[in-house]
């Protein structure tokens, strides 16, 4: 059987993989349990007479069945009832035992009703009467389709609960982003505010420089499980993967190390997807940093893009996956390659083969909730000693790409001289983004709800420029609170911040086209840069 399907477009071709999906095809490999040449050879006969092409092993003996059983992998058993010394029924006996799912059918001269029921309700998958061997094509046929459907409920079944344990850790993982990112907001503002600070001990600085990273990567850590939980607010745009790799090219190699051979290999024609830039690039430097600690001692990391074309049948087999165009990726490396249970686990949050203390089991999970989020798919191939493939299936749109550079920032935190109604339940926070919105010139009213900020806005004599607001607080959540004073303050411009997942997020109508975000925990720089976007848009903001 082979292990892939050719799927050809734009005359050039993708390999899919096959997965045991019961692709029709008429060479069997059988194990004959038959001692008697004569109705060995009219069996033969009546196979391939139906177009089946038979590779086989004949045995006799009780000994020799179970060798053949334990060395070669087989189709089909085809076993005489009466055999000497032993019976058809033993060497089925013997089968299970082995926990072989190989259909098994009996053959014999004559077999009664009773019997012939009993082995039917023992597990044997048929029985054929000797003198009508014109009907064992057609049960070798049946006896294969049922296998087959067995083997595509159990993976289907598997399927289901893998998809059900990863939403289960990405609900866990989401639930705990609110108050986490919160907690890790202050945190963060006041070391970056303290380090900022002139008249300080050297000691000192460095501690709150050491607390500022530790900060950073905790909040780091929570976007990730937020990625693999595929509750991260994106920022999809039009790309060509093409141009966003050739972007990396020049990163990647000093990534992965002088001793790495780079190969980077780009489809012409290339078809368009819709993504976050950040993240696409997040996904292949988070593959290309696996591929490298897979190959401790040197190898060879290969990414290629291509054009591939789901089609009906192949989607009836894998249902996460809808039919149509797609834009492959394939990150491949040549190191020390995963086992099956290593695979089972490969992209599931905090599961890593490193050592303590060299990784967090992150980076793959993380890959895995992005391209899940982009409503595309991911699958890893690979052996133990013999390196690993990952292959990454993104829809393709019908638009044009945008032109994006990954990686740029501000670089000086704007100042401003509006007025900002800022609404935010927590305490803490709400005193901290205060006092750096005033640090950078703002006017700032400050609300602990949405009742209260409403009467504020009433109250106040003059302009107010922009409300800054939580998502979710109690009674009022901010999508409410802007909706009602939006009539009281024409012109007032909307800047949400929320540190809920994305879900919440859309429960409360937030991320409409045009709805400016900021999502907890941010830093100053961030802060800064997306109030004067929220106070300045640019054309069509």
């Amino acid at each position: 059987m082979s292990e892939t399907r050719e799927k050809r477009d734009s005359g050039r071709t993708t390999a899919m993989p096959d997965e045991g999906t019961g692709s029709s095809h008429h060479c069997l490999r059988v194990l004959f349990v038959e001692d008697d040449p004569k109705d060995l050879e009219l069996s033969l006969m009546e196979l391939q007479r139906s177009g089946f092409e038979i590779r086989g092993d004949v045995v006799q003996d009780p000994e020799e069945f179970m060798r053949r059983l334990r060395t070669t992998n087989y189709d089909i058993v085809l076993s005489d009832y009466r055999l000497p010394g032993w019976t058809g029924m033993e060497a089925l006996e013997c089968l299970q035992q082995e926990g072989k799912d190989i259909p098994f059918i009996l053959m014999t001269g004559s077999l009664g009703e009773e019997t012939a029921v009993e082995c039917i309700k023992r597990g044997a998958a048929d029985y054929v009467l000797k003198d009508r061997l014109v009907r064992l094509p057609v049960a070798v046929r049946h006896a294969m389709e049922e296998r087959r459907l067995r083997v595509e409920h159990t993976r289907l079944e598997e399927q289901l609960l893998q998809s059900q344990k990863m939403e289960a850790v990405g609900r866990l993982a989401g639930g705990v982003a609110h108050d986490f990112n919160n907690l890790m907001q202050i945190i963060l503002s006041y070391a970056e505010m303290a380090v900022e600070r002139s008249a300080m001990d050297p000691e000192e600085r460095q501690d709150l420089e050491e607390i500022k990273k530790a900060a950073t990567r905790a909040a780091n850590l929570t976007r990730q499980l937020l990625a693999f939980s595929r509750k991260q607010v994106l920022d999809p745009k039009v790309l060509d993967l093409n141009a966003v790799l050739k972007d990396l090219e020049k990163m990647l190699p000093r990534l992965i190390g002088e001793d790495v051979n780079f190969q980077l290999i780009l489809a012409p024609d290339l078809g368009r997807i819709k993504a976050d830039p950040s993240q696409i690039e997040n996904v292949i430097m988070n593959l290309a940093v696996n591929a490298r600690d897979a190959m401790q001692y040197g190898g060879t990391l290969t990414i290629e893009t291509g054009n591939t074309e789901i089609d009906e049948e192949y989607a009836r087999f894998h249902p996460f996956l809808p039919p149509g165009r797609y834009v492959m990726i394939t990150v491949t490396d040549t190191g020390v390659g995963m086992d099956a249970e290593v695979r089972s686990h490969i992209f599931e949050p905090f599961f890593t083969t490193k050592e303590a203390g060299k990784g967090t089991g992150l980076g793959l999970a993380t890959v895995y909730g992005v391209v899940k989020q982009s409503g595309g798919y991911i699958w890893v191939y690979s052996e133990a000693g013999k390196g690993a493939s990952f292959k990454i299936l993104l829809p393709c749109v019908d638009e044009s790409a945008v032109e994006v550079k990954l990686g740029s920032e501000r670089e000086e935190s704007p100042r401003g001289s509006e007025t900002i109604l800022l609404v935010e339940d927590e305490s803490s926070l709400r005193k901290l983004v205060s006092q750096l919105l005033r640090t950078w010139g703002y006017t700032v009213l400050e609300a602990s709800h949405g009742e209260e900020a409403i009467n504020m806005a009433r109250i106040h004599p003059g302009a107010i420029d922009l409300l800054l607001t939580d998502v979710v607080m109690p009674a009022m959540s901010g999508r409410e609170l802007a909706k009602l004073l939006v009539p009281l303050r024409e012109g007032i411009k909307i800047l949400y911040m929320s540190g809920y997942t994305d879900d919440t997020i859309l429960q409360h109508g937030v991320l409409d086209p045009g709805s400016a975000l900021l999502q907890k925990p941010f830093t100053q720089e961030t802060l800064s840069r997306k109030v004067y976007e929220a106070l300045h848009p640019g054309p069509g903001g």
